[in-house]
């Protein structure tokens, strides 16, 4: 099969959960015999045209907040809609509407709808409107609707009386040992909690970093990994702390971003919005206990091998027990990584995604 994958930022992977999402599958396919093109962002990619034996096409765009993404997605399907694919893989909803100009000249389309993108909080009123619309819109101009979480897929047919494919995100079973960016940041195993995200408010860092801050002489770290674009203000606020335990790296990304895993006493999940979170199974799937903010997603994913919060108060107390409770914690870890080696592999992800492109394309 010949397959366009669209809507993330592209290839090797420096942002986010799409971008991870294309990447892990885009290989696998690659290495199944199938033609992958990856359409990458300009901004977020170098200029290699193969990268893994995926072929990329990069695309320019506006580097603004609201039409970044959206100008790069309009110019990506109307380049694939050019071209002789099969399939076209559409990441998110920002453009859904297009979605059936690929279709005239007989390709099939697939969007994967993410979380609930118009809940997000950086998006003000108009902005939310049209992407409750873009996601009413993927359901009526595509061949395939494709959620990641199973609450999505209720919501989904729910609301807009759609069924869809469920497939979620994936993850790898990793276990680095303490090596270069421990030693950077001079840390050792079991010697700091790690939280992972974008800088955005849904995603809470803010909340994590005063809860934190609260805990009087805690005996372990908080390393928070992230950053965002067009949120300067919001990070400013983040990063307004005079704790030494408590330590930003930016973005990590690869093995850097693995060992930070891998070596952590437990990870804190804080999001608000999404289906299946990518870092939040990464977690599991390094062996971490999580405690995880108590909303349907996180519940669906971790069930009894995690812990759970509502509000400050309650992550402080959570955070304490766990300190104070390794035990508890390196069972909870083992359970939650046997999670993801039983349904959450990115070999069986891929071979979900590869079986409904062939099943599209028998019509």
């Amino acid at each position: 099969m010949k397959i366009a994958i669209l809507g993330s930022r592209g290839i090797p992977v420096n942002y986010g959960g799409f971008e991870t999402l294309a990447e892990e599958i885009s290989i696998r396919l690659v290495k199944k015999g199938h033609d992958v093109t990856v359409y990458c962002c300009k901004p977020y990619t170098d200029n290699k045209d193969i990268y893994n034996g995926v072929k990329k096409v990069i695309i320019p765009t506006i580097r603004t907040k609201v039409l970044e993404k959206a100008i790069f997605s309009f110019f990506s399907i109307l380049h694939a809609s050019l071209r002789n694919f099969d399939i076209i893989l559409m990441l998110g909803v920002s453009v859904s509407f297009l979605c059936f100009i690929p279709r005239i000249s007989g390709k099939k389309v697939v969007i994967n709808i993410d979380g609930l993108e118009w809940q997000r909080k950086k998006w003000g009123r108009v902005i939310s409107s049209y992407l409750r619309f873009a996601e009413r819109m993927a359901g009526i101009v595509t061949d395939r609707v494709v959620t990641d979480a199973i609450w999505i897929k209720k919501y989904y047919k729910k609301l807009y009386g759609r069924d869809s494919v469920y497939i979620p995100y994936g993850a790898e079973t990793t276990q680095f040992s303490a090596g270069e960016i421990l030693r950077k940041l001079r840390l050792e195993k079991d010697s700091y909690i790690l939280y992972v995200s974008r800088f955005e408010p849904e995603n809470n860092p803010l909340l994590v970093r005063e809860a934190f801050d609260e805990i009087e002489d805690p005996p372990k770290k908080l390393v928070m990994v992230g950053d965002a674009p067009f949120a300067d203000k919001y990070i400013k606020k983040v990063r307004n702390t005079k704790n030494q335990n408590i330590i930003f790296t930016g973005y990590l990304f690869g093995d850097q971003y693995k060992e930070l895993l891998s070596n952590a006493y437990f990870y804190i999940q804080a999001t608000e919005v999404g289906g299946t979170h990518p870092a939040l199974i990464e977690a599991m799937g390094a062996g971490n206990c999580v405690l995880a903010n108590d909303v349907t997603e996180h519940r669906e994913v971790l069930g009894e091998a995690g812990f759970y919060y509502k509000g400050k108060e309650e992550m402080k107390e959570m955070i304490q027990f766990l300190i104070d409770n390794e035990k508890i914690v390196k069972e909870r870890g083992n359970v939650a990584r046997r999670i993801v080696e039983e349904k959450y592999s990115w070999e069986k992800i891929t071979d979900e995604y590869e079986r409904l492109f062939f099943e599209m394309i028998k019509g």
